[in-house]
C-alpha cells in the first residue's frame, strides 16, 4: 500500500479510480442508520430485560459498516443472545436474525422517505474534482439500500458501478471487513486493485481496504475517531473529503 504522510492531492491523484463507501462518506445517512439501529434494539431489548440496554458505542463496536444481518448477529452476540435465523424475507415483526434486520430496514427507509437525503458538500466537491482528473468512480456499500439512497441524494449519475449488499449476496461475496466487495468493484471498473483508492468512515471498511492490495485507504472521521481509523489501516484520515483538494 502506498504510504502517504499527509492529506495532499498526491494521496489520490496518482490513482485511476476512487471506490467510495456510501453511508457516512458521501451522505450523512450513517446518522440515520444509527437512529434506526437504536430504535430497533431499544424495542427488542425490552423483551430481554436481563440484557444490558443499547449504548451509543454499540453502533461503532458491533454494527458500523457491516452487512445488516451480520450487524444483528454481532450485536446479539455482545449480549449473549442467540435467536433463530428465520428466512431471509422474514416478517419484521418476528424476533429472528432476519426479522430484526428487516425491521431495521423498514425503520431506516421510513426515516429517509420522511426527511430525504442531502449529500456532504465536501464529498460532492471531491467527486467533481476526481471526475475532472479523469478518475473512475464506484460505490461499495454493505447496505441493500444504496441505489435508493444515491437516487435520493441526486448522486446516481456519478457512479456507473455500485456494489451493494444485494450484489454481494448475488455474487457470493463476503462483507466488510473482507476486501472482496472492493476488489469486485475494481474488476467491474476494469482496473487492478493497486490503482484504486478506498474511501471509508467505518472501521470494518478501513480494514477491508487495508486487507486488499489497494493504492491507499482514506479514512473519513465521522465519529469512529482518527486514531481508531489509522489503527485499522487507514493511510490517512480527514474530517471531510474537500481537505484533499
Amino acid at each position: 500500500m502506498t504510504e502517504i504522510s499527509n492529506s495532499t492531492p498526491s494521496s489520490w491523484t496518482s490513482a485511476s479510480a476512487i471506490l467510495f463507501d456510501l453511508d457516512g462518506v458521501l451522505t450523512p445517512t450513517a446518522i440515520v442508520h444509527e437512529r434506526a439501529w437504536q430504535e430497533l434494539f431499544d424495542g427488542f431489548l425490552k423483551t430481554v430485560p436481563e440484557a444490558p440496554g443499547y449504548r451509543e458505542s454499540d453502533y461503532f463496536d458491533h454494527i458500523d459498516g457491516k452487512p445488516r444481518f451480520d450487524g444483528v448477529r454481532d450485536f446479539l452476540a455482545s449480549r449473549n443472545i442467540v435467536l433463530p435465523e428465520g428466512p431471509l424475507d422474514d416478517d419484521p415483526a418476528h424476533n429472528t436474525v432476519h426479522g430484526l434486520g428487516n425491521r431495521k430496514n423498514k425503520v431506516f427507509n421510513d426515516i429517509v422517505e420522511a426527511g430525504g437525503v442531502k449529500p456532504y458538500e465536501g464529498s460532492v466537491r471531491f467527486i467533481d474534482a476526481a471526475l475532472a482528473r479523469g478518475l473512475k468512480l464506484a460505490v461499495v456499500s454493505s447496505s441493500r439500500n444504496a441505489p435508493a439512497v444515491l437516487k435520493a441524494a441526486g448522486l446516481s449519475d456519478y457512479f456507473p458501478v455500485v456494489v451493494d449488499g444485494v450484489v454481494a449476496v448475488a455474487e457470493g461475496l463476503p462483507g466488510k471487513p473482507s476486501p472482496a466487495t472492493y476488489q469486485y468493484a475494481a474488476r467491474l471498473l476494469g482496473l487492478p486493485s493497486q490503482e484504486c483508492v478506498v474511501v471509508e468512515d467505518a472501521v470494518s471498511g478501513v480494514q477491508a481496504g487495508s486487507a486488499g492490495s489497494f493504492h491507499s485507504v482514506i479514512g473519513v472521521d465521522r465519529g469512529a475517531g482518527r486514531q481508531t481509523l489509522l489503527a485499522a489501516g487507514a493511510t490517512l484520515v480527514v474530517n471531510d473529503l474537500d481537505e484533499l483538494l
